[in-house]
Formats: structure tokens, sequence, C-alpha cells
């Protein structure tokens, strides 16, 4: 078993694909101890590279990388069409002109890790499924630490049997995207910390926990039931080092917002984020199908985020959203682990 990268500060800023996860947050969570993860979803390889080399000259030596695993299951045509024809009495309110039809996009994998074999990273963690064995081994071979998301004691065996190195255990409660391997599964609900004890007792590997975690006395509860690390996302979208939106950052302060729920009538996959006049109208509709429903609702997203629109745009956030603050990262991680300097 290979040990867990030591930290100063137990604390891990997790990987936010979409804009929050910056390199510049990387190298705040880096600079007080912690670790930060650039969110390589949604970017190309050449951007994904330029953040990795700005991460760098940044003096940053300890951060990791994210991956999203591609799905191959198939996607159903007629039920993303469906979904696509139902978006566009909205979309033409908003003044988006067209809505895509999906194409096939997996998120440039293979390029992504040829990238990472070629120019190594120390950690290098997968969402929504796992590597195959010549992945990881080729990223073994360079040195790469891996951490697999799960959401259960079954995808937990499966990781360590695929030979990764760790396990970010995340719970229901979770801001964003769940890390459930297959687009299909249906919604976790197993508690953190049941989920927590139950991996920890079927596997050996290092474990990190994630899933609404919001202040000091939760972070040291995981810790103390076996966690190596406590990772947050949520907790970070207010700092000024994330590429958090304008409108998002605002609904997070807001009164208004009052709930978070899962969802899939943004991505296809299930997410967690304020409720709000989007998922009202469109939960119920949206068919289990990644990326092809990101891509059909895609341009509603971005056209309501660039006109401060907070009720037709995602709103990513875990349960614990109202105690995240506007400070610094590095405060931030001070705050979640006291003492620290």
């Amino acid at each position: 078993m290979r040990e867990f990268p030591a930290l100063r500060v137990p604390i891990i800023a997790a990987p936010m694909a979409g804009g929050p996860s910056t390199p510049a947050l990387v190298r705040a969570v880096g600079a007080a101890g912690g670790l930060g993860f650039l969110a390589a979803g949604y970017r190309t390889p050449a951007t994904v590279a330029a953040a990795i080399a700005e991460v760098r000259t940044g003096g940053t030596d300890l951060f990791g990388v994210n991956l999203f695993v591609p799905d191959p299951t198939p996607i159903d045509v007629a039920a993303v069409e469906a979904y696509r024809q139902a978006l566009l009495p909205l979309a033409a309110q908003l003044g988006v002109e067209q809505l895509p039809e999906p194409a096939p996009d997996d998120d440039s994998w293979q390029d992504k890790v040829e990238l990472l074999v070629d120019d190594p990273v120390p950690v290098v963690s997968f969402t929504f499924g796992l590597p195959d064995r010549t992945t990881v081994e080729r990223l073994h071979a360079v040195d790469s630490y891996l951490v697999g998301g799960v959401t259960s004691v079954d995808d937990a065996l499966e990781a360590v049997r695929r030979g990764l190195d760790a396990l970010v255990v995340q719970g229901p409660d979770a801001g964003g995207h769940q890390c459930t391997f297959r687009t299909s599964d249906p919604a976790p609900t197993t508690p953190l910390d049941t989920l927590l004890a139950a991996v920890r007792a079927a596997v050996p590997v290092p474990l990190i926990a994630a899933g609404g975690l919001s202040d000091t006395a939760e972070v040291r509860r995981v810790l103390e039931a076996g966690a190596v690390a406590a990772q947050l996302g949520t907790a970070f979208l207010l700092t000024p080092e994330a590429g958090t939106n304008p409108t998002h950052r605002a609904a997070l302060t807001q009164p208004g917002f009052t709930e978070t729920v899962l969802t899939r009538c943004f991505s296809g996959r299930l997410a967690r984020g304020l409720r709000n006049a989007f998922v009202e109208a469109y939960d119920a509709l949206a068919p289990a199908c990644y990326p092809a429903v990101n891509q059909v609702a895609g341009p509603i997203r971005r056209a309501a985020a660039a006109a401060g629109d907070p009720q037709h745009t995602h709103l990513w956030a875990g349960t614990g959203w109202r105690l995240a603050a506007e400070e610094p990262a590095g405060e931030v991680v001070a705050r979640l682990w006291p003492g620290t300097d």
C-alpha cells in the first residue's frame, strides 16, 4: 500500500470543473498546507497543460489533477431530443438562438492521460469511474499517486482491484456531481459517516472523506473515523482565488435560496445544487444521459449566468453551503484546521 502524500494540513480543495478550480486556488491551498486540485473536466489538454505550468511557476510542488472517466453507455437519442425540445421555449426566452444536438464526447480522455504521462503530476484523481489497468500502470510508472472517487463499497472494492492508491469516499451531501460510476446509477443515499465506516472495513487503502463537510467539527469527526484527509469544494467557492462566476457567487449568499437538491436536469448526471426555477421545471424531464444533456442545456446555463439570472443556471453547492465565507482560501484552510500557521 502506498502512503498518502504527507500534508501539513489534512484539507483538500476538491476539483470543481467548469471554472471554480483555478491555479490560484491550488497554489493558495498548497501554501496553507493542504492539497489543491486542478479540474481537467471540460478543458482542452492544452489549457490543462497551461494550468499545470502556472501552478508550478507559482512554486507549488504538491498538487493534483482530476480527470473525468468516460461512460461508454450509448445515449438514448430519442430521450435527449425530447428534452431538447422541452427546453426550446426557455432558450428563446433567454435569447439563445439554438440548442445543439448531442455529439459523442469523451472529454479528450486519452489525450489528457497522455499529457499526464508525458508531464507527470504528483496526484491524479478520477471522477465518474475508473481508469483501466494499463492507464493505472502507465501513471504509476511516472510516480503519480492515484485516487478514485467512490460512492459505494462495491465501487471501492473495484477501485482497489484496479490498483488505485487511495479513495475519495463521497457522501450524498456533496455539492456538484456525484462520483457514481455509471450515469444511470440511482442517487446515493448512504450518509457519509456510515459509508466511510463501511469502506474502511472493506479496503486497506487510505480514505479521503467528502460530502457536505463545512466546519472544523465535521473535519475532525471524519479524521477520527479513519480518513487521512477531508475534501471540501463548496467551502472554497466564495474565495477570491476561485473562478466561481458572479451569478453563482451571489446566489450562494442570497436568502431566497433555501435548499439543495440532487438533479440531472443540467448535465444528465446527478449533481447537487441550489433549488431554482430550472430545477423545478425540468428535473422530472431530464434523462440520465451524460454528456448529452450537458451539451443540450449548456447554452441556457451559460446565457443565464452571463445575464446574472440565478434561476436558470446551475448553482452547485453542498448541504453546508451557508457556512461558505468570502475570505481568502488560506484563511478557509486555517478556519477548518485551527492552529495552523
